[in-house]
């Protein structure tokens, strides 16, 4: 697309436009990348505070009956589950770059059931991880504000809405391929 844009702006003469255009983007790309990494750094410090304070164990004990019906293998597993608890906590948050070592390293306790296999509860972890339910957008609220958004969570109704569809669409689906997988492989 960039050689595209130079080309199409060459031909037309308007070289110096496509230029001046090139810089002032790759500034104001600066400019939310810096205003971002204050909002992530905000929201993981946010983690990292319930974590020590014993918050995180709370929320943990809560969403646990949740995290066992999802994953059933790994219920008595107090370690993936904790860690699976604080990938979907970062991801209730918003925080999409913060969830994602935590989902990582829920996934690499997991492999240690099957190495080199993805199971059903591994891709259940890649589904829930990828269409998470979000309470607070942090990401996008602090795109949209670092853009002069006035009113940058007037999306939460929104946003609501789209998260609880794709992750109910993303466990239903995961459920019953999972299902059909099984049936072709003769164990069900």
């Amino acid at each position: 697309m960039v050689l595209a844009a130079v080309l199409c702006g060459s031909a037309a003469g308007r070289g110096e436009a496509v230029a001046a255009a090139a810089l002032e983007g790759a500034g104001a790309a600066v400019e939310l990348c810096l205003s971002m990494a204050g909002v992530l750094c905000l929201w993981t410090g946010v983690m990292e505070v319930l974590r020590r304070s014993g918050a995180m164990e709370g929320l943990s004990r809560l969403l646990r009956p949740l995290l066992r019906r999802l994953y059933p293998a790994f219920s008595e597993d107090r370690e993936v589950m904790d860690s699976i608890a604080a990938n979907v906590s970062a991801n209730l948050l918003g925080l999409g770059n913060a969830a994602t070592p935590l989902g990582i390293r829920a996934a690499r306790r997991m492999s240690r059931l099957t190495p080199g296999v993805a199971n059903d509860a591994l891709c259940m972890l890649v589904v829930c991880n990828t269409a998470s339910i979000q309470l607070i957008p942090t990401t996008v609220a602090s795109v949209r504000a670092a853009q002069g958004c006035t009113t940058p969570f007037d999306i939460l109704p929104a946003v609501w809405l789209a998260s609880a569809i794709s992750v109910t669409v993303g466990i239903t689906a995961a459920k019953v391929l999972g299902r059909v997988w099984a049936l072709r492989e003769g164990r069900l």
